[in-house]
């Protein structure tokens, strides 16, 4: 609202699946209300083109597909160029990060807030919030604030408030038990969220108040969460899931698209000869 009652002229760019708490605000909608109110001409366009994850669209189309996000056509497509892996264990999806970093510093574990992150023993790598019993894992949350350039951050997961906005050449991505699958559907239950994440916060007050309401708003939270996460990485994203049947769907939305682009350019080859017949 003050920028467009202070200024003659206003540029939004916006991505509004980047909304990650309830207290983002700077929707479309919100600017159309205000620009209306000064009586300000709203001029709407769309950007083609982009350079994140090494620009490939089609892999963002079809994360937010598999996420359940929105429906698009890439459905079995993400662009084999990008570098999409899932791992059944997160032991070696650490590993493989720190192999990738040593070449240039460039790659980080990340994770979704469903564990706490106390403020004792915040000094210790050694000292782990993030724990998976099953695969005997742990890791710490970030330390630093220069965990972006700390080479020995590559054994810290960053959160969504320390990744959003920042880029490396790959991510290993743990997906928490937010993000579930169940009767073959992509679900998200934000009691699973830790405690101490503000991202949701005033959301139990809510529940109380108006449950439907509230699922309804904390639903894109987390999906954009994962989404904005799964998308720092130029070249390459690993994911992770604590639940074994969204490990199973990723899995198999990751095996159709690799079978679709070995299958692509025969059927690409085909349309062009029947073409040029």
């Amino acid at each position: 609202m003050e920028l467009i009652k202070a200024s003659k002229f206003s540029l939004f760019f916006i991505e509004e699946n980047q909304k990650v708490t309830l207290s983002d605000i700077g929707s479309i909608d919100l600017i159309k209300q205000y620009a209306k109110e000064f009586q300000a001409e709203v001029i709407s366009g769309q950007l083609t083109s982009q350079f994140r994850c090494d620009g490939s669209d089609a892999y963002i189309a079809w994360l937010d597909d598999v996420l359940g996000i929105r429906e698009t056509a890439n459905t079995h497509d993400y662009g084999l160029a990008y570098d999409v892996r899932v791992f059944d264990d997160p032991n070696e999806m650490l590993h493989e990060i720190e192999q990738l970093n040593s070449r240039n510093n460039k790659s980080r574990i990340m994770a979704g807030y469903c564990w706490e992150w106390p403020k004792a023993g915040r000094t210790d790598t050694n000292h782990h919030d993030i724990i998976i019993p099953e695969h005997n894992f742990g890791i710490s949350w970030n330390i630093h604030n220069t965990w972006a350039i700390e080479n020995n951050s590559v054994r810290e997961a960053g959160c969504i408030h320390t990744a959003q906005g920042l880029e490396f050449d790959y991510v290993g991505v743990i997906i928490g038990d937010d993000l579930r699958y169940e009767n073959g559907q992509v679900i998200t239950d934000h009691t699973k969220r830790a405690k101490t994440d503000q991202s949701l916060k005033g959301i139990k007050k809510m529940m109380k108040e108006d449950p439907e309401a509230a699922k309804r708003l904390a639903d894109p939270i987390i999906r954009n969460t994962y989404r904005t996460l799964m998308t720092r990485g130029q070249k390459g994203c690993f994911i992770f899931c604590t639940d074994p049947e969204l490990q199973a769907y990723f899995n198999m939305r990751l095996q159709k698209a690799q079978k679709y682009g070995e299958v692509q350019p025969w059927l690409t080859q085909v349309a062009e000869e029947r073409e040029g017949y």
